[in-house]
């Protein structure tokens, strides 16, 4: 019985389906077999044939209010229980990180939920969802809780990262080590008006995952485009220089 999974989610029109497969083989370059890799999406076109696609199950969004601050409430259908036919325990990334190290060592961090904290709201108990490993079928009341009151529950805690960390409490989970989780922009970017003259340095040696938030997104930043507008007076640091080592990567 395989029980390691790493999970993605694909839904609407913002990522094509090149980044579920090019997900798919960063961790095969990065894991230990035997795993099992799952795509959970509503349009399964153009995904390739080593990646197990499932139908995402049914979810009710919050009120549009709520919905345009975070469109990622659907993360929590990974706690549904049972989902489909996986066991043991789940390893979610987002669609736009970069592997660049072996992730084995993901699973097998803690026994509890273990999930990146937040690098801009260190200390306040809130997680960066882009990548959290758990046991399947052991937090499902996040789902169901939420689902009984979907949005009293988006407009007390606004995000589902907040609300994963912030209802487990302190103690009931984990944060994964800062070295293995690293931020395209707080990391590797140097900030402010040197991004418009150095080019993002590498992640270090410890890590394991590149995280990208907001603009840009990988192929932006090994091309060197912001990939938004961006007012003249922000140029100057809303920018990225090309950054080809990413590329290394990111195939």
């Amino acid at each position: 019985m395989i029980t390691r999974n790493v999970v993605c989610m694909k839904w609407g029109k913002k990522y094509s389906p090149e980044y579920v497969n090019i997900l798919a083989r960063m961790v095969r370059r990065n894991i230990t077999p035997p795993y099992r890799f799952i795509c959970l999406t509503d349009d399964p076109a153009g995904i390739e044939e080593e990646v197990e696609v499932r139908p995402i199950p049914p979810f009710t969004e919050p009120a549009p209010e709520y919905y345009r601050q975070c469109q990622a409430w659907r993360k929590l259908l990974l706690f549904e229980d049972p989902l489909y036919d996986l066991t043991g325990k789940i390893l979610f990334f987002d669609l736009d990180v970069v592997i660049v190290g072996n992730i084995d060592c993901f699973f097998d961090y803690a026994d509890k939920l273990a999930i990146v904290e937040n690098w801009s709201q260190p200390n306040r108990l809130i997680g960066q969802a882009s990548a959290f490993c758990f046991e399947v079928g052991k937090y499902r009341e996040l789902l169901s809780e939420y689902l009984a009151h979907p949005d009293e529950t988006a407009r007390q805690y606004r995000t589902e990262q907040v609300y994963i960390t912030r209802r487990l409490g302190r103690g009931n989970f984990e944060f994964f080590p800062a070295e293995w989780c690293r931020s395209f922009k707080f990391h590797c970017m140097p900030g402010g008006i040197l991004n418009s003259f150095l080019t993002p340095k590498q992640a270090g040696k410890e890590a394991r995952v590149i995280v990208f938030h907001g603009n840009p997104n990988p192929p932006e930043a090994i091309a060197g485009a912001w990939g938004a507008p961006v007012p003249w007076y922000k140029k100057f640091y809303k920018t990225v220089r090309p950054t080809p080592w990413l590329a290394e990567y990111w195939r």
